[in-house]
């Protein structure tokens, strides 16, 4: 296939189609394959510059570099079809980049640089710019979902462990470990370290400068990160991919952490359960069912959770990189890493869309706890039975009362006062009708919920990482 041949090429377009949520999303704009090539190109002008600044080249073939380094002045579907022959992008841009620049200038384009150091500084550039996307929306995750902490701080919900009800917890609760996990990913990406990539050859950096300046290359390294606006490495990092990996780590946590926040809206937001309601942010209709109103945004951030550990596992195995430069490894890790980026950063964006139009629905709440009728407080009546009966007595009474409700068809409440040993205390007077009706209540047996909502609302997101501006 060539770009000549205008119907095929058109079929191998990746428009989104089968990505929603990410199609129109401002991750997506960082990430296509013209953002890729703009930070290749930025990654080739960085350099020059910092080249130029230390006197190894000349200052106007940085002008000319950088005039010429536009995406839209290359031919993005060629330098595809090119890249087969070397393997990598960065050859037939190269080529195409010392054209634009002209003959004057064109030896000073990718001066003592491989396609490795233009490649993995992209990706860092490209990495750095969808980070800044996904962390901004992750902030808005983080506040919508204080504020409705706050507001639901003391409202009693039924607490739920392998599928059934467990004991009373707050709603407030509920969203404040949400927003928890949020902040986790968010702190851990934003503590990602992104550095700029310069070795040459063999990670030596050796044809970078003159054999007799060799002791000013590493102000080299650092410029040429300041000029790229990225963090300086420490080594030449081409088969030493911490910051891959630590980036996938990342990316993983994060799509984590939004998947539990929308698998809990999934769940709560049943027909039948209905304790949650969308005001805005993702319901969407059906092609069949008119009445339908879909949760899609909660259904596509449980979907991104589902992907990115298996594509963070792809980038920590390429941490086994052989030599000083890898056939294979590095290779691996240019899609995975940034469809990682993708779903991540069209998670976030689709969760605060989410949580900004999330609404609680006590009501249902305080009609679901109901539903129990006291059986989810069995753990409390133990704590205040175990004085007057013994631990083991009072699980046993409160068991079979459970029991006896639940074949005879009558509330808890009644079977608990039908019970002899319950009997025997309220005539002994160690017990009162008032007590039972007061230790059955829900609202009553919230322990340090509402303490916990103001614990975890005083957190704070931590300050990320500081480089130098470009």
């Amino acid at each position: 296939m060539t770009s000549a041949d205008p119907a095929r090429a058109a079929s191998a377009l990746d428009l989104g189609l089968l990505a929603p949520g990410r199609a129109g999303s401002r991750v997506e704009t960082e990430t296509g394959d013209g953002a890729y090539l703009q930070a290749l190109l930025d990654a080739e002008a960085a350099l020059a510059r910092a080249q130029a600044a230390l006197g190894l080249i000349p200052a106007a073939a940085t002008v000319a570099i950088s005039a010429a380094a536009q995406a839209e002045n290359f031919d993005l579907r060629g330098l595809a079809l090119s890249a087969s022959v070397g393997g990598n992008p960065v050859i037939p841009l190269v080529g195409a980049l010392r054209a634009a620049v002209g003959a004057e200038h064109a030896a000073y384009v990718h001066r003592g640089a491989t396609s490795q150091d233009i490649m993995d500084t992209a990706t860092m550039l490209v990495a750095e710019r969808a980070r800044v996307v996904c962390l901004a929306d992750l902030d808005r995750v983080a506040a919508a979902l204080a504020r409705l902490a706050a507001l639901h701080r003391d409202t009693p919900m039924a607490g739920r462990t392998l599928t059934q009800h467990a004991v009373p917890t707050t709603f407030g609760l509920k969203v404040a470990g949400w927003r928890s996990l949020v902040l986790d990913a968010r702190d851990q990406l934003a503590g990602c370290t992104l550095p700029a990539q310069i070795g040459g050859a063999a990670g030596t950096l050796a044809a970078l400068i003159p054999a007799d300046e060799a002791h000013s290359v590493f102000e080299l390294v650092v410029r040429y990160a300041a000029e790229a606006g990225l963090d300086a490495p420490e080594l030449p990092w081409h088969v030493l991919r911490t910051p891959v990996a630590e980036l996938g780590g990342a990316l993983a946590l994060t799509a984590g952490a939004l998947g539990k926040f929308a698998a809990d809206v999934l769940v709560l937001g049943r027909t039948e359960i209905g304790e949650i309601a969308m005001r805005s942010g993702g319901a969407g209709g059906s092609s069949a069912m008119p009445h339908k109103a879909n949760p899609v945004n909660a259904t596509l951030i449980a979907s991104a959770a589902r992907q990115v550990p298996a594509l963070a596992s792809v980038l920590y195995a390429s941490m086994v990189a052989e030599d000083e430069r890898p056939a294979g490894a590095w290779h691996a890790e240019w899609s995975s890493l940034r469809e990682a980026l993708r779903q991540v950063g069209t998670a976030a964006e689709l969760a605060a869309n989410l949580a900004e139009g999330l609404d609680a629905r006590p009501e249902r709440m305080a009609a679901n706890l109901a539903l129990s009728d006291g059986l989810i407080v069995s753990e409390r009546l133990v704590g205040e039975l175990e004085p007057l009966l013994g631990r083991e007595t009072a699980r046993a009474v409160l068991s079979a009362a459970a029991q006896a409700a639940g074949q005879q068809g009558t509330s808890f409440r009644q079977t608990l006062g039908e019970t002899p040993e319950i009997n025997a205390l309220i005539d002994g007077k160690q017990l009162t009708e008032e007590d039972l009706d007061q230790w059955l209540d829900p609202a009553g047996y919230l322990g340090a919920a509402a303490d916990l909502v103001d614990r975890s609302l005083s957190r704070l997101p931590r300050t990320g990482r500081s480089r130098p501006a470009k």
